[in-house]
């Protein structure tokens, strides 16, 4: 390729300042610098995490940035010390960083990586390259990173760390979902709350993430899927996904997680929040078993002051854990499940409502916040 080691000027999303739309504008792209690789986007997908850093609620935030975390591309050109990647390969962008060295990535106990970990502040969120400095500029100005990987811009530069070789015959179009929302869901159901056999199940918040959850329920092999949502019209695929119940706390005449432990006689197993919230929270440990019941956080509600908990709840017998990534360890887990898409173990095509330019952008954040759509695809 005529571009190796040039700036490449390209189509990206900037966002200038909170609670405005994104702005398409072209942008400056640096040559990757050593262990970094860049890579052409090809699709990629609107998740709610995009809007936290411009959500007018948000405490502390780094702009402009390009943000987009979700997403599938070919690798243009590699930096120095590259080896794991070449021009030409299938890949996608990962928020949750392998290095496989560190103490976190040589334990199973955990999918993290101390790259994140042990930063602060915008190192946390990977809001800059490793060197402290930006690979984008735009109008004369550094544009911060998102997560390590700004997807919405058609090139990107990515750490070695944050990326993950794919079959050359995947679906980018597809595939772009494990960058996060499918794995987080489907991973936090197998890997974090490691639903049983002929268990019960609540899922809070029917987006891509909760849908992705029912599925790893269903994969479990849970014998009833309780989904919650306070959107109706997400209950027709959420039982099409495996769902067995359907509640919307709107239409009840008492708390939910009343409802849930009348329904299953003292409560489910398995509790997966994929909504956040204090509200969602609450419910969500509300409604598991007293013994052995267990509650999954997932999703994050921006400003919302979380929950406060009782010892008495935990003794007995309930437990809480969280989950980044659904637990996944990146860089050798999301070829794997890309391959198993491929071979039909699960089903990412029910999850992409719309596909759309890039240049729709704004339109897809809409959707997403309107509740029409579960993931809107962007093609450039």
């Amino acid at each position: 390729m005529g571009t190796k080691g040039k700036v490449i000027k390209c189509k990206a999303a900037v966002a200038w300042e909170a609670g405005k739309p994104l702005c398409i504008e072209e942008v400056e792209v640096a040559p990757p610098k050593a262990h970094e690789v860049r890579v052409q986007i090809i699709a990629t997908a609107v998740c709610h995490s995009d809007h936290h850093p411009i959500d007018p609620k948000a405490e502390d935030r780094f702009l402009p940035v390009i943000l987009g975390h979700e997403a599938a591309g070919i690798v243009e050109s590699v930096g120095p010390g590259v080896t794991g990647f070449k021009p030409g390969d299938k890949v996608i962008p990962l928020y949750t960083p392998q290095c496989k060295k560190c103490k976190l990535c040589l334990s199973p106990l955990t999918n993290l990586c101390e790259k994140i970990t042990l930063a602060k502040g915008p190192a946390f969120r990977q809001e800059l390259m490793e060197d402290n400095t930006s690979r984008f500029t735009c109008k004369g100005k550094p544009i911060y990173h998102f997560f390590g990987i700004s997807t919405f811009s058609q090139y990107t530069v990515v750490s070695d760390k944050n990326l993950a070789k794919i079959d050359d015959d995947a679906n980018l179009e597809r595939v772009c979902l494990l960058g996060c929302g499918f794995s987080t869901g489907y991973g936090a159901a197998l890997n974090t709350a490691k639903v049983t056999p002929g268990s019960t199940c609540a899922v809070f918040g029917l987006g891509g993430v909760g849908l992705s959850a029912i599925m790893g329920c269903k994969v479990a092999g849970a014998s009833r899927i309780i989904a919650i949502d306070i959107n109706s019209e997400k209950f027709t695929k959420a039982k099409a996904l495996g769902a067995t119940d359907c509640l919307n706390p709107r239409d009840l005449d008492k708390r939910v997680q009343e409802v849930i432990i009348e329904m299953t006689n003292g409560g489910v197993d398995f509790a997966l929040d994929c909504a956040g919230g204090s509200e969602a929270m609450r419910a969500a440990l509300d409604c598991v078993r007293v013994g052995w019941g267990s509650c999954t956080f997932i999703g994050v509600a921006m400003g919302d002051k979380g929950l406060t908990i009782s010892p008495l709840e935990l003794i007995m017998g309930r437990t809480i854990n969280g989950t980044a990534f659904g637990g996944w360890k990146s860089v050798d887990s999301v070829p794997k499940l890309a391959t198993d898409y491929k071979n039909k173990k699960f089903d990412l095509d029910a999850l992409v409502t719309h596909t759309l330019p890039f240049d729709k952008i704004n339109e897809a954040f809409d959707l997403l916040h309107q509740g029409k759509s579960i993931r809107t695809v962007l093609i450039f």
